[in-house]
């Protein structure tokens, strides 16, 4: 079953903050690409239905990054109750624990790699603000 956007961050914030490694809006959205692109890449469906759209510094679910971007640039430390069932928190958890420990730079480098779907999307700036097809997620991550 596919999760709001929004509620899959208030997981992964809340995660964070519990595990004292509180992630930034960029990093939050980071691991929801990722997350997205290992639901469809291993599960065959979307973990959210929220578009993601390609921007200057990668990919960015836009509900969520206007709805944190208030913290800038500064870890986010609200907790959240969520809906997130176990098994799904299982796959999540282990990708949160990998990726919030990277350089938030270094995740926007590896989103932007050549032949990834943010630089299909994107296309040196002619894609800015473009959603991201699901499809193109799944087959170049």
């Amino acid at each position: 079953m596919a999760y709001s956007a929004v509620e899959l961050s208030k997981y992964i914030i809340t995660k964070c903050a519990m595990d004292n490694k509180p992630i930034s809006n960029l990093q939050l959205q980071k691991i929801l690409y990722f997350i997205q692109k290992e639901y469809l890449q291993k599960k065959g469906v979307p973990a959210f239905e929220d578009p993601i759209e390609a921007w200057q510094f990668g990919p960015v679910v836009p509900n969520v990054y206007y709805r944190f971007c208030g913290y800038g640039g500064m870890p986010i430390l609200s907790e959240y109750t969520s809906d997130i069932c176990e098994e799904d928190k299982k796959f999540i958890d282990p990708l949160v624990d990998e990726k919030r420990c990277l350089d938030p730079w270094d995740l926007v480098k590896e989103t932007h790699k050549a032949g990834s779907a943010w630089s299909y999307t994107y296309a040196n700036g002619i894609g800015n603000h473009r959603t991201i097809s699901l499809e193109l997620i799944k087959q170049h991550g």
